[in-house]
């Protein structure tokens, strides 16, 4: 809310709240001031309900030894034959209900209540996803295995390996090696991951345990809890040259060689403001952003006509990634800019 407060004298109310995808009313509704709510006006009783003495009755009678283990019908029904008639089996049911004395016969599965993973990165080697995918092998029902793990911040592919089977020891070696090769010290890096049985394996856990790992899962039946590694795999299989099959193990890595180098050294990222997974991941955006600061200032005394609303500057760095971000959290820094530039937010993580 400071935001649009900040952008409304500049570009319009209307305007800063569609930028920054807050309705007006939740922005009107909170400069107004805190009204008090009225009471509720206690819900009347109806003239045909029971009395307190009549839901006793049923109350006891339900509970009785010839009726506590029979339905609602079948007391009915009993009662009718006796010549009684105490109250309808809809009404027995909600005296029932109102003592919580109803629930389901058979037992069923509870489910646990499993809390969003929401995690924040601000540097490399904050938060690492990593996921498994198939590529297809040679012959039908052949497959390769493909283990990725990727720095959230800056994209870059920190470790993969291709195996012919899944395997959590595999899993294991290839954390243990990738967290050697970056120096990644005890208890500074978050490792998400969706819940695949390597993931979830004791032996994964326990050398996350022990190199001071913190543990992230998504959760259940949840596609988009993962979204970076999801992405990664999209524009690994939606590459010109990637094969329908691959004719061999060495056929894959091969290729997964040639991609993960082109992903990390040469792909320009939309959501890293145009620069390279490697030129963030070590530390270079400032000096490679500041160049290209001086090739559009250039420019810009060249042709200064040629920009009406302002000098043109390169697009920013992201300062923070999440996955699943909360719904109150902070504006991205990337969107923190007034209506009238040149910069269209890019919202999508893919490549």
């Amino acid at each position: 809310m400071k935001a649009i407060e900040e952008l409304s004298p500049q570009v319009g109310t209307a305007a800063a709240c569609r930028n920054l995808g807050v309705p007006r009313a939740t922005l009107y509704r909170r400069r107004r001031p805190n009204l008090p709510v009225p009471a509720a006006a206690p819900r009347p009783k109806p003239p045909r309900a029971l009395s307190d003495q009549e839901r006793q009755q049923v109350i006891d009678v339900l509970h009785s030894e010839p009726f506590a283990d029979k339905a609602p019908a079948e007391v009915y029904a009993a009662l009718l034959d006796q010549g009684r008639y105490l109250c309808s089996i809809r009404t027995m049911y909600r005296v029932l209900d109102s003592r919580r004395e109803v629930r389901e016969r058979r037992d069923q599965l509870r489910h646990p209540t499993y809390h969003k993973p929401q995690l924040v990165a601000t540097a490399p080697n904050q938060v690492w996803s990593w996921d498994i995918t198939k590529l297809l092998g040679p012959a039908k029902w052949t497959y390769f295995h493909l283990y990725v793990i990727l720095d959230i911040f800056s994209r870059y592919v920190v470790g993969w390996m291709l195996a012919s089977r899944e395997s959590e020891h595999l899993a294991e070696r290839l954390i243990r090696e990738t967290v050697v090769k970056q120096g990644v010290a005890r208890d500074r890096l978050t490792l998400h991951s969706d819940r695949g049985p390597s993931m979830r394996s004791r032996t994964v856990a326990q050398l996350l345990a022990t190199l001071g790992i913190t543990k992230s899962h998504s959760r259940p039946h949840v596609s988009d809890d993962n979204p970076f590694s999801e992405s990664q795999f999209k524009t690994l299989k939606y590459r010109p040259e990637f094969p329908d099959r691959f004719a061999s193990i060495e056929d894959g890595l091969n290729f997964c060689d040639k991609f993960f180098h082109w992903q990390n050294h040469e792909h320009h990222h939309w959501g890293l403001g145009m620069l390279t997974s490697a030129t963030v991941h070590f530390g270079q955006a400032d000096t490679v952003l500041a160049a290209r600061q001086a090739v559009l200032t250039a420019v810009h005394v060249t042709h200064p006509e040629r920009f009406v609303r302002h000098p043109p500057r390169p697009l920013r760095l992201p300062s923070e990634v999440w996955i699943t971000p909360p719904a109150d959290g902070p504006v991205p820094r990337m969107l923190q800019l007034p209506r009238d530039t040149n910069f269209v937010p890019q919202l999508s993580q893919t490549r």
